[in-house]
């Protein structure tokens, strides 16, 4: 489905992208834009092994503590796509460039708070700052490697560094917290944050500014409202359960302001996500893949990061390390498959790699009760393998199937629907070992809703991932 790129409202073309130096294919734009995005993945994980120390350094009470974690989280998803709106309009570099500004001066504000409301604030800004960071690091790819083959590896580098990221994140975080102290899991952004900068501004190029276009603030609050309403219904489901009146009413309440949202795009002048591109199999039935593999992975991870750290006595360094395989497979697997989707188009790679993920987790629900180690290696890798191995194409068929003047909103759109798929993956599996009648049963069941999860992906992509041939064919 092709969609005209709006104009400006006094007419004007969006400016022209600065050309590429001739004879010169450079890997320096990746190597910005997955620093910021590997940033931003990382300080949803590594603070979980932080956090009880920085309870007991800092005072600070339960709900304070609960908010350090998913304060970041909430305003992370709520305003992604209102980063991917900002992005179209102001040029996606540009946004790019302020988030990660704001992200790495909000990372000093945290390792510098010296009470638990000021690390909670603090915590609040860094989120505003990954919303302006991811929706933005997609669009720049696009914009930086057209060739379909050069494209396809950038997105496979760029989707492994989230399970990359989410993995390491307990490893990272025990070592810093064991040996230099909790205020160092932020303080490690700054040098990141700031290399991502010089890195940016000095290899990609400007993007195009569409200022014409308006942002369609009503349907951006209906948009933070749904997600932020959404995202902490899930979180208290796994503290309160899936019954209880505050978390119905959340749920309730997200889904009229999605009601809303949808409303108001089709009544809108310039929407913030055109209907007619919603309605694209390969827009909506590739963000929905993206909901269902993060629901399987990010469940995995957390489930399998209580098992290892409450059950079986590690420690969070042992913990980080004994979910290295699934760490491995995400880089080997988003190389393998940037490299053979040129070959094989990107629907053969997403159902086989949501297929092979679904085998791993299903090996884990039937390893029975209380596994060896050594019995659960095979399915980690299998299920970071798998979610890497399809990410790539999953997240072509996105951007592909949305013009150059909606890349950031498209972006956002499968961000935010994969961090509420992790959302949910996470707090169904706190909820599911929380009310099972033992832990090892409350496991199993999670892995084996996981496994379903990845069987439903990779049935959609065979419906709604385009063969080869209409990748090739279509604008990319």
């Amino acid at each position: 489905m092709a969609f005209a790129e709006p104009a400006g409202g006094d007419g004007a073309r969006p400016s022209p992208e600065p050309a590429p130096r001739p004879g010169r294919r450079s890997w320096a734009p990746l190597l910005a834009v997955c620093t910021g995005y590997f940033m931003v993945i990382l300080d949803v994980t590594i603070i979980n092994v932080a956090v009880p120390v920085i309870g007991r350094e800092l005072s600070a009470s339960l709900t304070g503590i609960q908010w350090i974690t998913d304060g970041y989280t909430l305003v992370f998803a709520g305003f992604l796509l209102t980063g991917g709106a900002l992005g179209d309009r102001l040029g996606n570099r540009r946004v790019f460039c302020a988030g990660v500004a704001v992200f790495t001066a909000a990372s000093a504000a945290c390792a510098l708070a010296p009470s638990a409301p000021a690390l909670v604030t603090a915590r609040l800004v860094e989120g505003l700052g990954a919303a302006l960071i991811v929706p933005g690091s997609l669009a720049l790819l696009q914009q930086s490697y057209p060739a379909p083959a050069a494209r396809a590896r950038a997105f496979g580098l760029w989707g492994s560094m989230a399970g990359v990221a989410a993995s390491a994140g307990p490893l990272l975080g025990g070592l810093l917290v064991s040996t230099a102290g909790w205020r160092w899991v932020f303080l490690i952004n700054l040098p990141v944050g700031v290399a991502c900068l010089v890195l940016t501004l000095r290899h990609v190029a400007s993007s195009p500014r569409r200022t014409g276009r308006a942002l369609d603030w009503p349907a951006q609050c209906a948009v933070v409202a749904a997600v932020a309403l959404l995202t902490a219904a899930l979180n208290e489901a796994g503290r309160r359960g899936w019954s209880d009146p505050a978390v119905l009413a959340g749920v309730g309440l997200a889904a009229s302001a999605a009601a809303a949202f949808v409303v108001r795009e089709r009544l809108a002048r310039s929407p913030a996500l055109p209907l007619p591109l919603l309605r694209s199999r390969a827009m909506s039935g590739g963000s929905v893949i993206g909901l269902l593999f993060n629901f399987g992975f990010y469940g995995m991870v957390f489930t399998a990061s209580l098992e290892f750290q409450h059950q079986r006595g590690y420690s969070a360094l042992g913990t980080g390390l004994a979910l290295f395989p699934a760490v491995a497979m995400t880089m080997f697997a988003s190389v393998l498959s940037g490299r053979l989707s040129r070959r094989t188009g990107d629907r053969p790679l997403v159902v086989s790699g949501m297929l092979l993920a679904a085998l791993g987790l299903a090996g884990w629900a039937a390893a029975g009760a209380d596994p060896a180690y050594a019995l659960l290696v095979v399915p980690m890798m299998a299920a970071g393998f798998g979610t890497s191995f399809a990410l790539t194409g999953s997240t072509a068929t996105v951007m592909g199937a949305a013009p150059a003047a909606y890349s950031g909103a498209a972006s956002a759109l499968f961000n935010t629907t994969r961090q509420i798929g992790s959302a949910t993956g996470v707090a169904l599996g706190g909820s599911l070992i929380a009310t099972a009648g033992d832990h090892t049963t409350g496991l199993r069941v999670s892995m084996a809703l996981g496994a379903l999860a990845y069987l439903t992906a990779a049935g959609l992509a065979w419906r709604c991932v385009p063969p080869k041939s209409a990748r090739t064919h279509g604008a990319s």
